[in-house]
């Protein structure tokens, strides 16, 4: 049985070592206890030894709500962590495949979806959901994809999946119905699964180069998937919909009911003492997961047109839907191309805010400091009218996607004294001196 280092229970081993794992031995609930738990230890890992409803299994979260934790993982520092995202984008890594994998140390021919923990997370969930959940999937032209979509749980052997239009509907229009879905995975394979780059770069590729992953092929359907997940689901998806949520999404509200595709699930492998995972609807891992590629991509898209110093997707947006992007402004148009870029780059996107390289993008109050002092609104709004946003946006259409975007730029003027827009300097003094 061939493993790998870099496998999510190798790398919860290492945080336990060293104090930052958190367990919780106590017996815990699939149904609300453990979101509330997760919630209140955020931006914490926490392990759950004994499920009421699943002994069999153990169940971690927060493995990735805590970037300095999540660039750890992929052995570098947060302030690499951008880099070596772009460096994998780009130069992806070879695909490494392995005989009798971790991942099927054991095999259930005859599946039962209610072995496994789904999880009750809100009061008006319809249903029990997996939030973990990567679908793996193989087009002829397009090579390999991997993308996380929720699974609503339906019986024992069918779960609705909720598949934006993205690549993976894409892959279904194309005829794809045979998937692999993995669970329990390392933080490098969970990154990469969450970046969106043109369809046909291989998030498995980029995964190897984040980290040396290892690949297994499927036992019913010769898909790929990680060697050391801890849970695997072999399926094919079907043309029968049925109403998925309501679930609470990214924005902490609950997303909006639709017609999903039903995924049956013909075979299940698993690791011998199997790590379940759960994703919190909204919580930090949530928004890093999904935010932070968002990030990589817009700083990716404004450098190309001016000097883009950092991007933060904000916590007050849900890190989704307002930005604000710190560049070294050079030309008196490069905050409006910086929003046109980034517009471009993150189509969810809706408000965005261009601040000069003395301000704090992670202190909302210098951002609006910046915004109070720096900005005329009748010269530096821009306000782009019936724009495709999010369908998570509760005030736009949910159905069209149909919204209101702006940006404002809150750079100095090149024409202006930039003195006259810079904070005073009061002398330092060493106050112990003073009070003993």
């Amino acid at each position: 049985m061939q493993s790998d280092s870099f496998s999510l229970r190798s790398f919860l081993e290492e945080l336990d070592r060293e104090g930052v794992l958190v367990n919780i031995w106590k017996p815990v609930s699939c149904r609300f206890q453990i979101p509330a738990i997760l919630k209140k230890l955020e931006p914490r890992p926490v392990l759950f030894h004994n499920i009421v409803e699943h002994s069999e299994f153990r169940l971690v979260g927060n493995i990735c709500a805590d970037r300095n934790i999540v660039s750890r993982s992929l052995n570098t520092s947060a302030n690499s962590l951008r880099d070596k995202i772009i460096d994998a984008i780009e130069n992806p890594g070879e695909i490494n495949i392995i005989e009798n994998p971790p991942c099927q140390e054991i095999v259930i021919d005859e599946p039962d979806l209610r072995r496994l923990p789904f999880i009750w997370t809100g009061l008006n969930d319809k249903a029990p959901y997996i939030s973990a959940s990567i679908i793996i999937a193989y087009d002829r032209e397009y090579g390999y994809n991997a993308s996380f979509h929720r699974l609503m749980f339906l019986d024992k052997e069918r779960v609705a999946a909720r598949i934006v239009p993205r690549h993976l509907y894409k892959y279904i229009e194309r005829g794809v119905r045979d998937v692999a879905i993995t669970i329990g995975n390392h933080p490098a394979f969970m990154l990469a699964s969450a970046i969106t780059t043109e369809i046909g770069r291989s998030e498995l590729q980029i995964a190897s180069k984040l980290a040396p992953i290892k690949y297994a092929k499927t036992l019913t359907n010769n898909l790929l998937v990680p060697a050391d997940s801890e849970v695997v689901l072999e399926g094919r998806i079907t043309d029968e919909f049925v109403d998925e949520g309501p679930f609470i999404d990214i924005l902490g509200t609950y997303d909006a009911v639709r017609k999903e595709r039903i995924i049956e699930i013909t075979c299940i492998t698993m690791r011998r003492n199997p790590i379940f995972q759960y994703i919190l609807p909204s919580g930090l891992e949530h928004k890093n997961l999904m935010g932070y590629p968002r990030e990589v991509a817009i700083f990716k898209e404004v450098s190309k047109i001016c000097e883009c110093l950092d991007v933060r997707l904000t916590p007050g947006g849900a890190s989704w839907l307002n930005a604000v992007i710190k560049i070294k402004k050079k030309n008196e148009d490069d905050p409006r191309k910086a929003i046109e870029a980034a517009f471009k780059a993150h189509e969810s996107l809706k408000y965005v805010i261009v601040v000069d390289e003395d301000v704090d993008i992670d202190n909302p109050l210098e951002v609006e400091w910046a915004i109070a002092t720096r900005t005329q609104l009748d010269k530096d709004l821009i306000v782009k009218l019936g724009e495709k946003g999010s369908s998570l946006d509760p005030s736009a259409d949910q159905i069209t996607r149909e919204t209101c975007k702006a940006g404002l730029d809150a750079t100095i003027p090149l024409n202006r004294d930039r003195s006259k827009f810079m904070k005073a300097k009061i002398p330092d003094v060493d106050l112990k001196q003073f009070l003993e």
